[in-house]
């Protein structure tokens, strides 16, 4: 059953990013088809309010994120770059405000206790493809196109190098970034840019439905793996182990794993402790 937010967060721009809740997944969805879902600084503060709102929501397990019309995202908003660059400063003030908010926004993600899922129809290019690299997890409808293509306009694609470096092969991510071509979802899917492919226009269903699978999980658990995940992947291998050895044991005591471990030993489904912190 979807609900539209009945309580929107504070300050946020309903004509650029809008919510429906689905059970205990919430959709995000990108809303400026006409710009191709352009990163301008608009659209990236609506974003962060309802990532920002999310956070808070303990009813809330997990988060799919889509693009309305054509394309998943653009990138960063070229016209308003452009434009800034009548300021006395030619732009500078403009630039730093955009890249540094970029860059919050994709660790707000990052460090957001519910998983994120992007679900991909058209293109996703430069700052877009960023978005896809930063989320947990992507499905790609069979036409999706992915591409950092800065190097063409002379903009190397530094940020977005930042999260697709972390998300593929160091050598896709360099063959991506250095050449700046586009690629289809067999090689995003090859690269492990997405997770899976499936018909055209069919990415958002089947990525709200992997959504409630991920849901139908302890809420404590997906909370804890998360951030545990994230933490790990970015220490040293021994500091590595020990973070995630101290996470499993602060597991092992909460009611959930109590619950789900009883329950599978008992041979019945487990009853998790909902939306327990």
């Amino acid at each position: 059953m979807t609900q539209s937010l009945s309580n929107p967060p504070q300050g946020a721009d309903h004509d650029y990013v809008s919510r429906a809740d689905h059970g205990a997944v919430a959709h995000l969805a990108l809303a400026r088809p006409a710009s191709r879902n352009a990163l301008s600084l608009t659209m990236m503060g609506a974003l962060a309010d309802h990532l920002s709102a999310i956070s808070r929501d303990p009813a809330v397990l997990c988060v799919v994120l889509s693009g309305e019309g054509p394309a998943f995202c653009a990138g960063h908003d070229l016209r308003e770059i452009t434009k800034a660059r009548a300021a006395p400063d030619e732009g500078r003030a403009l630039f730093e405000e955009t890249m540094g908010r970029c860059s919050s926004l994709m660790q707000q993600i990052a460090a957001l206790p519910q998983p994120v899922i992007a679900a991909v129809e058209g293109v996703a290019t430069a700052a877009g493809c960023q978005l896809v690299a930063t989320c947990d997890l992507a499905v790609a409808g069979a036409a999706a196109r992915f591409c950092t293509p800065g190097v063409d306009i002379g903009l190397f694609c530094s940020t977005p190098g930042v999260a697709l470096g972390r998300a593929v092969a160091p050598k896709h991510a360099m063959e991506m970034l250095l050449t700046g071509e586009m690629i289809g979802a067999v090689d995003a899917h090859r690269f492990g840019l997405v997770n899976r492919i499936v018909p055209q226009g069919q990415a958002l269903q089947a990525a709200l439905d992997w959504a409630g699978q991920i849901a139908s999980k302890s809420p404590q658990a997906l909370r804890m793996g998360k951030a545990t995940f994230r933490r790990q992947m970015a220490s040293p291998l021994p500091e590595a182990y020990d973070l995630a050895s101290r996470a499993m044991v602060e597991n092992l005591l909460k009611a959930d794993a109590r619950e789900g471990i009883g329950a599978f030993l008992d041979k019945r489904a487990p009853a998790w402790h909902d939306f327990a912190p």
